[in-house]
């Protein structure tokens, strides 16, 4: 319970950030066809239309292995207090977090850069409290 108390803002954070990568990679692998088709259609403009099946594949990759750092991480913190899962989750989440931005710059969507900027934000946040 002591770890679990001195640890709770970076738990909650690493709650938040497990829910947000999982349900988002869940998703892609439910509906691969339906993301694929919405991405190429999003970024048929820029240099990256050609390479969306590709680039889904990594950033579902990178938010399933983000996730399951978050679980680790929660379970390494209240168990033994130890932070390297809490801080690699966190560190991932936010080069996740960068990659999507890139790409929402790119297709020039200025509204979904500013949605993933707030989680970028708790993101770096966590990393700032847990380290």
């Amino acid at each position: 319970m002591q770890n679990f108390m001195t640890h709770i803002v970076s738990i909650t954070i690493l709650l938040f950030l497990l829910i947000t990568f999982l349900q988002s990679g869940i998703d892609k692998i439910v509906d691969w066809k339906g993301n694929r088709s919405w991405l190429k259609e999003h970024f048929a403009a820029s240099f990256m239309g050609k390479i969306v099946p590709l680039l889904l594949g990594i950033i579902l990759v990178l938010e399933i292995f983000t996730a399951l750092c978050c679980i680790t991480g929660i379970y390494a913190l209240i168990y033994s207090g130890y932070t390297f899962y809490a801080i690699l989750s966190m560190f991932l989440a936010c080069v996740t977090l960068l990659m999507l931005l890139f790409g929402q710059r790119v297709a020039k969507d200025y509204q979904g850069a500013l949605t993933i900027t707030c989680y970028f934000i708790v993101a770096v946040f966590g990393l700032y409290v847990i380290s």
